[in-house]
């Protein structure tokens, strides 16, 4: 399935804004994200397997609370990154 890398994640896809992973469940998908590109799963979930607050997941255009979110294969994963700012 398709994911969309926001730009700050980038540097860990090569500068590619969108990648295939495959899995089940969302877990699974940044479980092969992050075999392919080592590094970007810890940018996206914390050690406690939860996405990181600065961080959305949209699967199909609805948010994923949880990474343990069943997927299909016609579901397109989208990371957001928090913009801040002062």
């Amino acid at each position: 399935m398709n994911v969309l890398i926001p730009t700050q994640l980038q540097s860990y896809t090569k500068g590619q804004s969108r990648v295939s992973a495959e899995g089940g469940t969302l877990a699974e998908v940044l479980a092969c994200l992050d075999a392919d590109y080592p590094g970007i799963r810890f940018r996206v979930i914390d050690e406690q397997d939860r996405i990181r607050e600065h961080i959305r997941i949209f699967v199909s255009g609805e948010t994923a609370a949880k990474i343990d979110m069943p997927l299909t294969d016609a579901d397109e994963i989208q990371i957001v990154g928090a913009l801040s700012g002062g």
